[in-house]
């Protein structure tokens, strides 16, 4: 039974948490898991990911099927049997209106729709982009893994015609992208990265950087849209209170579900300036994705009331 002292829900980040560098879940995060959900504890994935292409690795760990998956940076919840409990998306206007603002940058610019069916797959066109070339140079592996889901649309305002997009995505050079943060946070209609939403606001910006291979991916999502509104709304679903939520993640887009959660853990693998604002926020600093940092962060929970 589950120690009143343990974490009723732990939410995972899924790339640079619990997959090991090379796109795998490691042995040892699996028994960790599998030891979580005997102590009745709700294990939840929250990505960036789409759920299409989070359970690309995740159907294979055996989670139960009623179990959630936070999707899309927050905009999707649905169970591992691909239940819809919640969606947020952009109006036709707004997107629309976006992909004008950005411009300059759409070589880099993905659109996200969730053609999510029953049995959790996605259909082509879930992605949009209307250039190749340049997200092939930045994220060339996972356009790759994703070719059979994704269409190229010239102008790419034609894909929204119709559909309304869950998300957006810029990718491209650290340098680039915090050009394009500094174009798209200027204006009112647009909350900066960790900025708070106003009244008219309509997007919210999220970033996740990887220094080491010169790489931004900067999201753009629906206001109040973030993996921790919808770890809130999960845990108010389930009856759970977020102080009873342990949160692990490793990048700038975990920040809001780090805050918000009772416990969080930050992986060491994390950019150095996001570890500094962990040390400071005295979250627990977990061990290098490549060496079980999250099977550890859940090995010690479990262990927390276990003994008088």
């Amino acid at each position: 039974m589950r120690s009143p002292s343990q974490p009723r829900l732990i939410a995972i980040d899924l790339d640079g948490t619990l997959l090991h560098s090379g796109g795998y879940v490691s042995a040892r995060n699996r028994a960790a898991i599998a030891l979580a959900h005997a102590a009745g504890i709700e294990v939840v994935v929250a990505t960036g990911r789409r759920h299409s292409f989070a359970l690309q690795v995740l159907r294979d760990l055996n989670l139960p099927l009623e179990h959630a998956l936070i999707s899309s940076n927050g905009t999707v919840i649905r169970t591992i049997g691909s239940e819809l409990l919640h969606r947020s998306h952009f109006s036709l206007e707004t997107a629309r209106w976006l992909v004008t603002h950005a411009d300059e940058f759409r070589s880099t610019l993905v659109l996200t729709f969730d053609t999510v069916g029953h049995d959790g797959h996605d259909t082509r066109g879930a992605l949009v982009c209307e250039h190749l070339d340049e997200l092939n140079a930045s994220i060339g592996r996972w356009m790759n893994s994703n070719r059979d889901y994704l269409a190229q649309v010239t102008p790419i305002e034609d894909a929204l015609n119709t559909a309304e997009p869950i998300q957006m995505m810029l990718c491209g050079t650290i340098d680039r992208m915090d050009t394009a943060e500094s174009v798209l946070a200027a204006h009112s209609r647009i909350a900066a990265v960790g900025a708070p939403e106003l009244p008219h606001t309509e997007i919210t910006l999220h970033r996740t950087a990887y220094p080491d291979r010169d790489l931004t991916i900067l999201d753009i999502l629906p206001a109040g849209c973030s993996k921790a509104s919808a770890l809130a709304r999960l845990a108010a679903l389930r009856g759970i209170e977020m102080s009873e939520v342990l949160a692990i993640g490793d990048n700038w887009n975990d920040v809001p579900m780090l805050e918000a959660a009772g416990s969080a853990v930050l992986m060491a693998n994390a950019p150095a300036d996001l570890l500094a604002l962990g040390r400071v926020n005295d979250w627990l600093i977990a061990a290098h994705h490549d060496d079980d940092g999250v099977a550890i962060a859940i090995e010690e929970a479990l262990t927390v009331g276990a003994h008088p």
